[in-house]
């Protein structure tokens, strides 16, 4: 029980000293001199590190017809001793007519093309195009949700900074830890996941995203991507926030998460704004708040949100974007702990004071982005889908 009881505490990040702020250098420090940078193809290798990690890629995908799924590749490599793989499907139907379907499985026999763009595992295949824009994902892993989709991106991909990282440790030269997320904010999708009750077209949109956090052993713990559904290891955050908004003519994507204590409860903002062949404004001059929430047993469930981009454009205009508005009712609220032992579940919350839970939405109601370039101001309603993640105070 004792062995127990610290590793859940690593997953939360309370294990740790107080290191402070200090101990966190974020990617929002390089964005002064560079608020972002363009990538290409060799910029999606998978680094399938030797040490602890979570190394993930997720496709968002909003179809025409109103469905919204999720298929992501989440790698783990626990202390350098064992690596484990699985491949995660949500489907949601249209304004939550059904309740969604969510697979999870674990891959077999996992490897990687010899330049490490393209992956592959019994029943699954991940194929990055010589071209570098569109990716083709196939998995018949679980007949509840098989997958044949491809996504193209129609703006370039980015990372805020200039590598993207950012840097946990109490000597940064020499950091114990990095987190990082590639983004394509602009995709469009076509083909489809078939169901039991059939197949469902997914021509439409996407969003798509490959994230990497890495950790020495000591300071990362069991990664709570084992247990279920996320996007990256939470022992350098306790709270997330998500957003995922498409229009016709306008994508745009944040991502904000807030460090345990342990790293003085700090604050990393990255996200922009894209159109057909263009970035807009990318970089972490961003905000992402809660404006209002509603009452729940577990954590401030958030009703409302506002969001602002903030930065200029290649050719030296400012640019401003904001994005407001009801959440509506959730689609589902995860229980992250739902799939282990009761007995783990109460001790995680009675012993480290950790309640992990994801929240997701998309509102029936489309929310209106606001554009505003040099002045001049342009708004559009579109598509959201936006998660809220709490794992510790």
């Amino acid at each position: 029980m004792n062995w127990l009881k610290q590793q859940v505490a690593n997953v939360a990040g309370t294990a740790e000293p107080i290191y402070g702020p200090s101990a966190l250098r974020s990617v929002a420090v390089q964005t002064k001199e560079q608020p972002y940078t363009e990538l290409t193809r060799k910029d999606f290798t998978w680094a399938a590190l030797d040490h602890t990690n979570v190394e993930t890629q997720i496709w968002y995908l909003m179809a025409d017809n109103g469905h919204f799924a999720l298929a992501q590749i989440i790698y783990n490599n626990i202390g350098g001793i064992r690596t484990t793989v699985q491949f995660n499907t949500k489907l949601f139907y249209p304004n939550g007519s059904r309740p969604p379907i969510w697979s999870s499985d674990p891959l077999d026999n996992h490897g990687f093309a010899e330049d490490q763009v393209s992956f592959f595992a019994d029943g699954v295949a991940v194929d990055l195009n010589e071209a570098g824009d569109s990716y083709t994902v196939k998995s018949a892993v679980n007949e509840a949700t098989l997958v044949n989709i491809k996504v193209t991106r129609t703006a370039p991909a980015f990372h805020a900074g200039k590598d993207g990282k950012s840097y946990y440790g109490t000597d940064l030269s020499n950091p114990w830890g990095t987190m990082h997320h590639n983004f394509w904010p602009r995709c469009v999708c076509e083909g489809e996941i078939m169901t039991k009750d059939g197949p469902i077209d997914f021509k439409g949109k996407a969003l798509f995203i490959h994230a990497l956090q890495g950790m020495k052993p000591h300071h990362a713990g069991i990664p709570i991507q084992a247990i279920q559904l996320d996007q990256t290891n939470k022992s350098v955050a306790a709270k997330w926030k998500f957003m995922n908004f498409q229009s016709p003519k306008y994508s745009a994507v944040m991502m904000e998460y807030t460090t345990p204590p342990s790293y003085g409860s700090s604050i990393v903002n990255v996200g922009g704004v894209a159109i057909d062949g263009q970035i807009l404004v990318a970089g972490c001059d961003n905000s992402y708040v809660h404006t209002t929430t509603r009452e729940d047993p577990d954590w401030p469930e958030p009703a409302s949100v506002k969001l602002e981009w903030n930065g200029t454009t290649k050719d030296g205009k400012l640019i401003k974007a904001e994005l407001s508005g009801a959440l509506g009712e959730r689609l589902d609220k995860v229980d992250v702990l739902a799939e282990v032992p009761g007995f783990v579940k109460a001790l995680v919350g009675g012993v480290v004071g950790t309640r992990p839970f994801i929240y997701q939405y998309s509102p029936k109601q489309h929310l209106t982005l606001k554009v505003t370039v040099d002045g001049a101001e342009e708004s559009e309603e579109g598509e959201i889908f936006s998660e809220a993640t709490f794992i510790s105070e």
